[in-house]
């Protein structure tokens, strides 16, 4: 019996290094396993801790996984009931963003960060694509910047394409274990690239007709880094449906809304359309930007389509 981290998952197989010696085997889960009680595409994820048991083959069963610190989850996106957990046990996600080629939408940033926060997981949004950018459009990513940056997220214009803001990216991610998302397109196999030549990871054309990227990465792993610490390469995302987030809850998980919430006149407002509420009044005199109080709105609807989904 040993334990080891996960560090790729591909589809039934995932590659387990062992703490004792490093090795790397592969394993399936064992039998029933899947069935406790956990409502997920993928029981296991990349940076779970687990139990295995080798067997003749020079394969092995996970048997046990240890209780998890966090995890990123988004829900599956052909079953809605069930979720997809991307990574687990993780130090800070990147979430790389485009302002175009392809763009990335701010409904898109606003769910990441939300279901970020309601695993407690920090994230740092980097601005790719710098090199690309038209002056108008320099301004535009210069406004969002200063408005997640306002928030309360750490933001970095970079470019993997030149090499721009790298350094202060790998001193970011040195010793720490950091799960690396966005949309398909948005360049993060090249900036793996970048980071760690000698990775080769495959980088895809953006479609033109769509002005959006292709999945190149399947499934996560987890790439070693030179001075210590994990990037875990995970496949790009679409969308990002949120899961198991109460209405409730919600209001905890957008910063700015939170602040400005506990102003309110009722309790249980829902900062859609109650009288005294400190949040509307606050989006009508910019304290809180339009697009991220849609965005909040978007969610909240999800929960309600829910309440009535057979």
């Amino acid at each position: 019996m040993y334990t080891g981290l996960v560090i790729k998952n591909t589809g039934s197989w995932y590659t387990v290094k062992t703490d004792d010696g490093g090795q790397l085997i592969d394993c399936k889960i064992k039998g029933n396993f899947r069935l406790k009680g956990i409502r997920s595409t993928n029981p296991v994820a990349v940076g779970d801790r687990v139990t295995i048991i080798p067997n003749a083959e020079g394969t092995a069963f996970i048997t046990a996984i240890e209780d998890r610190r966090n995890y990123i989850i988004r829900k599956s996106s052909n079953l809605s009931k069930q979720s997809h957990i991307i990574a687990a046990n993780v130090d800070q996600a990147f979430l790389v963003v485009t302002v175009n080629y392809p763009q990335t939408s701010t409904t898109f940033i606003d769910r990441f960060l939300a279901s970020a926060e309601a695993y407690r997981v920090p994230v740092t949004l980097l601005f790719n694509k710098t090199d690309l950018l038209s002056e108008e459009e320099l301004r535009y990513q210069q406004m969002m910047i200063d408005l997640y940056d306002t928030v309360g997220y750490q933001c970095l214009a970079i470019s993997a394409e030149t090499g721009e803001g790298i350094d202060k990216v790998m001193d970011m991610l040195t010793g720490k274990v950091t799960v690396l998302s966005g949309n398909s397109g948005v360049g993060k196999s090249t900036l793996i690239n970048r980071l760690l030549p000698g990775v080769n990871l495959r980088t895809s054309d953006i479609s033109d007709a769509h002005n959006s990227g292709m999945h190149t990465t399947t499934f996560s792993e987890m790439i070693p880094l030179p001075l210590g610490g994990y990037i875990i390469d995970t496949p790009g995302i679409k969308g990002f449906g949120t899961f198991d987030i109460e209405p409730e809850e919600l209001t905890g998980y957008f910063k700015e809304i939170f602040r400005f919430s506990k102003e309110c006149r009722f309790s249980n407002c829902t900062h859609t359309h109650e009288p005294g509420c400190a949040v509307l009044k606050a989006v009508e005199e910019h304290f809180i930007s339009q697009s991220r109080y849609q965005s909040y709105l978007s969610m909240m609807e999800d929960k309600e389509e829910s309440k009535y989904r057979k």
